[in-house]
């Protein structure tokens, strides 16, 4: 690591397949059965896989029909997020319990900064594993955990023990834990930059830094340095305790197509009730209404209006929704719609945090992790 760098002491805990984990947990006739929640044998997407499905290929994302294909047995298992959420407020109250430094990147998984921490425990591994361990007495379920000295080599490693373990990158060892890994691995390296650089001669971590900033520059511009960096041990972002939520959207699939717009007025109907629902419950609102419709043949458009106000109304996110609807011809039947509200007026006040981060990065502790 460069020695000019504040040692943090940075952890990443991931709930194990949380949503079917849950289900699992609530409904023990279901443990050790390949279980999908969402979607069905017929339509929509899986939302979680448990891990006796994801052995048959089961994973996030894939269409009902396919994990049925994939796996015959497969049980399938409506979402229940509001009781998610309840879980996952009982987990983020442990988190706090050891910092205020948290920063939830969904329902199932955060980093913790923990290089001051309030046990005043100088091992995060240590951490790690009491945490785990109470997730699983208290809550029920259990946890992975990755832990390094920046927020992306932590999440990197929270899925090498999966499930139910952890692992931890020391200070020492991470440019060696990033020489061997997987270019697919890196932040910011989706699938068209990584067959850029496959066709570039970089596929590990060590062919990346083998590369000379202006190399990398020439060939991915501004991300050029960002990689040159990330792939040094570099990474200076901070734990950001109230991340600033960016949009609030809701969508729906539908059992079957639709081709009236009688039938889509009445559906983003329900649609912009739960938007604003939603908008409520975090006391936020918002410019910019973007309708979003996936068709049968599963392409996907969006069409977006700006406001010049600050809304969270249901009628007037409702009938923004039905203009955009209006907007143009629909060019097939629609399988698809959701609405979301983004140029929220979310504001930034971390002033509690930053204090925190300040104090938390100014120690150079010499316990181990």
């Amino acid at each position: 690591m460069p020695n000019d760098l504040p040692i943090r002491k940075i952890i990443h805990v991931d709930m194990d397949a949380f949503y079917a984990s849950v289900e699992q947990m609530d409904h023990p006739e279901l443990k050790g059965k390949a279980l999908a929640v969402g979607g069905s044998e017929k339509r929509g997407v899986v939302a979680a896989a448990s891990y006796e499905a994801r052995k048959f290929g089961v994973r996030s994302a894939m269409s009902g029909v396919q994990a049925k294909r994939n796996c015959p047995e497969l049980i399938f298992v409506k979402p229940r997020f509001d009781r998610y959420k309840d879980i996952s407020k009982q987990v983020r109250a442990i988190f706090y319990e050891y910092t205020d430094l948290v920063e939830p990147l969904s329902l199932d998984e955060a980093y913790l900064d923990v290089t001051v921490n309030k046990t005043g425990n100088p091992s995060a591994s240590l951490i790690a594993q009491e945490i785990r361990v109470r997730i699983l007495e208290e809550v029920g379920i259990t946890a992975s955990a990755g832990i390094s000295v920046n927020k992306f080599v932590a999440k990197i490693a929270s899925d090498y023990n999966k499930p139910n373990g952890q692992k931890t990158v020391n200070p020492e060892d991470v440019l060696e834990f990033l020489e061997v890994l997987d270019i697919r691995k890196f932040h910011g390296v989706g699938k068209v930059t990584a067959d850029k650089m496959y066709q570039l001669g970089i596929f590990t971590g060590r062919d990346l830094k083998s590369k000379t900033l202006d190399y990398l520059e020439d060939h991915f511009g501004k991300s050029g340095s960002y990689y040159y960096n990330l792939v040094r041990g570099i990474h200076n972002s901070e734990v950001k305790p109230n991340r600033i939520r960016k949009s609030l959207a809701a969508e729906r699939t539908f059992n079957e197509n639709l081709s009236s717009e009688i039938f889509m007025l009445q559906r983003l109907d329900t649609i912009a009730t739960e938007v604003a629902k939603r908008l409520e419950q975090s006391k936020v609102a918002g410019k910019t209404i973007t309708l979003k419709i996936k068709y049968s043949d599963f392409t996907l458009q969006t069409r977006s209006k700006t406001l010049p106000y600050f809304i969270s109304n249901k009628d007037i996110i409702l009938d923004t929704a039905k203009d955009l609807l209006y907007q143009e011809k629909m060019s097939n039947s629609v399988r698809l719609l959701g609405i979301s509200l983004s140029n929220l007026n979310t504001e930034d006040s971390t002033s509690k945090a930053t204090e925190l981060k300040e104090k938390s990065v100014s120690v150079q502790l010499k316990f181990g992790f």
